[in-house]
Formats: structure tokens, sequence, C-alpha cells
């Protein structure tokens, strides 16, 4: 404990003496650590929300305007001999009109001029949680549908959400890639400014060395200074990235939750906060290893 109290006061007198070199140190780690939090805030979001879309995953079966009674009979039990489906819910025109007029009330009264109801009756049919992993079965309840009688069109939501998931995995390579290489950027930074401290306090280091102290004692203060710049740096970013959020939030949250029908936007929980400060700080301490390890 002693050791290390010597390392962080050391660290801490360095940190002060070259203030303007140290903050431009913390200001590019924490710009990284920022675009990090930013990119694991979002996505953090997409999967609350392609979660809960996927758990309310569901086949429509679009119907013809004449569809007969026998004809609905029909898909209602194939529905229901598939065993793929756990709740089957009838549409009627009128209701599917009703349903637009409330999901988009600024063009109900376009809707209202049209001489007749333009909205097909529909099946909702949604699938059994611990089934919807077996694409190949839907897939055939699918093509089954769509080659029965009085059926006009048969959409799964899984088709549409496996696209978005390839969009998503995509931004998460090339969020990878920039974050790696603003990394190096901030990992460099700190080495450099660790190692400008190295140098002001060279005939310092050389008593140490002739008085016999450690090498833990002459490099441990530079791998502390790293390590703070990095805790610095994270507390820094988390700051910038929760004024950014709850700002959006306060202004764009209602109609976010309106549009995307999610509950509400969350911030990053707490293991990605320890995570972002954790990797702030192992970034400070590879820089200022870096340096500590030149040190003889």
């Amino acid at each position: 404990m002693r050791a290390l109290r010597y390392f962080v006061s050391e660290a801490a007198a360095s940190l002060w003496r070259g203030r303007g070199a140290a903050a431009l140190a913390v200001l590019t780690i924490a710009t990284g650590l920022f675009v990090l939090g930013f990119f694991l805030l979002v996505n953090t979001n997409l999967q609350q929300l392609i979660d809960r879309w996927s758990a309310s995953a569901e086949l429509s079966v679009y119907l013809n305007d004449g569809v007969t009674g026998e004809q609905l009979k029909d898909l209602d039990t194939l529905a229901e001999r598939s065993g793929l489906v756990a709740e089957r819910t009838y549409v009627s025109k009128a209701e599917a009109l009703e349903r637009f007029r409330s999901d988009f009330p600024d063009l109900a009264g376009a809707a209202g001029t049209l001489d007749s109801n333009p909205f097909p009756a529909s099946f909702e049919w949604r699938v059994k949680p611990d089934l919807r992993e077996a694409s190949g079965a839907i897939e055939g309840l699918v093509a089954a549908v769509r080659h029965m009688p009085g059926v006009a069109d048969v959409r799964y939501d899984r088709d549409w959400l496996a696209r978005l998931n390839v969009v998503i995995r995509g931004a998460r390579t090339a969020g990878v890639v920039v974050v790696v290489l603003l990394a190096l950027a901030a990992g460099l930074t700190v080495a450099n400014v660790v190692r400008l401290a190295a140098a002001a306090r060279r005939d310092e280091i050389e008593i140490m060395q002739l008085v016999g102290a450690p090498f833990a004692y002459v490099r441990g203060p530079f791998v502390a200074e790293g390590v703070l710049q990095g805790g610095i740096a994270a507390v820094v970013a988390l700051a910038g990235l929760a004024a950014a959020f709850f700002a959006f939030k306060a202004r764009y949250g209602a109609a976010a939750a309106q549009a995307l029908g999610a509950d509400a936007l969350v911030f990053l929980p707490p293991p990605l906060i320890a995570l972002i400060v954790a990797g702030g700080m192992a970034l400070g301490c590879v820089g200022g290893y870096a340096v500590a390890r030149r040190v003889r």
C-alpha cells in the first residue's frame, strides 16, 4: 500500500506539472472512449429493439377480398396442424382500416376520402417462442400458405429482421475498426506524454538508481501516470456521452418511442460502463508501461 500511495502521488504531481500535455492525452483517450461508448449505446438500444420485435414476430397472411368462409377455415386448420403457431388472430378489413387511422392519425383524413376500404383482411399468426429458430419449418409453412386459395400475400417479420441484423453487423465491424484506430492513437499519445515526464525527471531517476531504489519504485509512477490519464479520460468520455444521451432523450425520446414502438431509450448498463472505465485505464497502463520499461 505504501508503494501504491507513492506511485499515485508521484503520478499526480507529474500530471500537474505537465498538465497541458496531460490534458491533450486525456482528450485523445476520451475521444476514443466516447466513440466506443456511442457504438455500445447504439448497439444496446438496437439490440433491445430487435429482441422486442423478434419476441413479437408473426406471420401476416393477407387475404383476397373474395375469400370464402371455407377458405378461412382451411387456413385456420393449417395453422393449428402445423404446430408452429401459438396465437391466431383474424383482422377484418374494417379493423385494418381502424388500425391505420389509429397508427397514422395524420393520414386518417386521406383514407376517409376513398370510395372503398383499400386494406385487406388478414390473419396474424404469432410463432411459438421456442420454435422461432426453426427457420426451415416456418419457411415450409409460409410456402404452403402462399399456395392456399384466398391468400393474396404472406409476410414474415423474421425476413426483414434478418436483413436488419446483417446491416447492424456491418456497422459493428466498421465501429470496431474506428475504435481500434482511436485506441492506437490514444496509446501513442499517452506514451509520448509519459516519455516527456520521464525526460523531465531524468536526474531524479538517476539519483534513485544510484541509491539502489528498486526498479518497481522507479518505473511504477510512470505506469500509474498512464493509468490515471486513462481513468480520467474514461470519466470525461462517460460524462460527455451521458450528457449527449439525456439531451437527445429529452428532445426526441417521445418521438423515437412512438416511431419505433420502444418503451424508452436506455443508457449503458453498469457492466458496459465498467468496461469503458477499465478500457481507458488499460490504454493508459499500456502507454505508461511502454515508457517505463525503457527506464534503466
